[in-house]
């Protein structure tokens, strides 16, 4: 038994062995192609490969190198799941607008011109974002379905994931390197095109948890949900040859009344709150690598926003026969839509809502943090000790 045993423990070691030197050389190999890539493209030419090759397998793959082809042909083509959104012509569209005002620069601590050594080229994408790419979008009221409520999350307050996090202790956090952001796949989309009329160049999925979208259900009549959300995201304003430059809102926060089966929108806001002197978080790099130098500052956005300009409307009018009608009367003036007024039978307040999101993305907030002198009386109170803890920063929304 022992010389049996003391041979399972022989050949364990063996196959370690076997996988540690193919691991050597594997990582031996990887080291030679970057450093043949490196001399064929020099740095700023590897720099701008590393950041299409998403795998780090040395090679562009067609979905890899498609953010160049765009950029090359103009063309963006529609993904499957945006062309099953937009097969019915005749469902009801919404108009959606934004409101934009750029970062205050000098509110940014200590990026200004000639401190520390930081370049005017180097704050170029962020001078240069004045105002919302697309003032203006029109949009399907179905693609709104994204914010619908499964169906084990009916209760008011109860928050389920639109877009889970994919980071956990084991992925970390998303490369620094990038310049396009991946396609969007399922309920990104609507995020993705809701997002891209600031900025050309959102990401749903931020390089650093807490990551995704989260929502909940802030009231509910016999049609109709007012659907909370929370959505962290962030947005690249530079393209090559300039290195990447990442802008993070704290977060993005807002509404949507929608029908149950989500073929009218009553109302849609999203905003990125601007009640804290700080909202936004800034990191760009130095050079052409992941390790390479990082500076980070935070600011002040003023505003960052969309409305819905009006409930959503049918696109093509019938009347009561079933016949298109046209969707001016004899005068020429627009048709009036009348609305019913929503009575709903459950509801909980904004802040109810919003501090249930936020736990989702922070579950360490499951714990009340008070201003220190409300905590001794919370805890003289409650006959219970004081665990004070003292911070730079907020730890939540990045330190904004």
């Amino acid at each position: 038994m022992a010389r049996a045993g003391l041979s399972r423990v022989a050949v364990a070691v063996a196959a370690l062995a076997v996988l540690a030197a193919l691991k050597y050389r594997r990582d031996a190999e990887v080291a030679r192609q970057q450093e043949t890539a490196l001399k064929a493209l020099g740095n700023e030419g590897f720099f701008l490969f590393s950041s299409l090759d998403t795998n780090n397998d040395l090679y562009l793959s067609p979905e890899e190198f498609k953010p160049i082809a765009e950029k090359l042909t103009g063309v963006t083509p529609v993904s499957e799941y945006e062309e099953e959104e937009t097969l019915d012509p005749s469902g009801e569209m919404l108009s959606v607008a934004a409101k934009f005002q750029p970062l205050l620069m000098e509110t940014m601590t200590k990026s200004k011109d000639g401190f520390l050594g930081i370049s005017h080229v180097a704050l170029s994408g962020l001078r240069n974002w004045t105002a919302p790419a697309a003032p203006v979008n029109v949009m399907f009221a179905r693609q709104f379905k994204a914010f619908l409520p499964p169906k084990n999350k009916l209760e008011l307050g109860d928050p389920w994931w639109i877009i889970p996090s994919e980071l956990n202790i084991f992925t970390g956090y998303l490369s620094n390197n990038r310049f396009y952001p991946p396609a969007p796949k399922g309920k990104e989309i609507i995020i993705h095109k809701l997002l891209s009329m600031f900025h050309p160049r959102p990401f749903v999925k931020t390089r650093f948890a807490p990551q995704g979208a989260v929502a909940c259900i802030q009231a509910s009549s016999e049609f109709y949900y007012t659907v909370a959300f929370r959505i962290h995201a962030e947005f690249q304003l530079n393209e090559p040859p300039d290195f990447p430059f990442w802008f993070s809102p704290g977060q993005f926060t807002g509404h949507v009344i929608l029908s149950k089966d989500s073929s009218h929108v009553r109302e849609f806001k999203l905003f990125v709150p601007n009640n804290r002197s700080l909202n936004v978080d800034m990191e760009w790099l130095y050079g052409a690598s992941e390790s390479s130098n990082m500076e980070v500052d935070i600011g002040y956005l003023p505003q960052m926003e969309l409305e819905s300009m009006g409930p959503s409307i049918p696109s093509v009018i019938h009347d009561e026969n079933g016949n298109v009608i046209d969707s001016r009367d004899p005068t020429g003036e627009p048709i009036q839509f009348v609305f019913e007024e929503i009575t709903w039978q459950q509801k909980i307040t904004w802040e109810e809502a919003a501090q249930k999101l936020e736990v989702a993305m922070y579950p360490f907030k499951k714990v009340s943090y008070l201003p220190f002198t409300q905590a001794f009386e919370r805890a003289k109170a409650e006959n219970k000790l004081v665990h004070s803890i003292l911070l730079w920063g907020a730890l939540d929304d990045q330190s904004c």
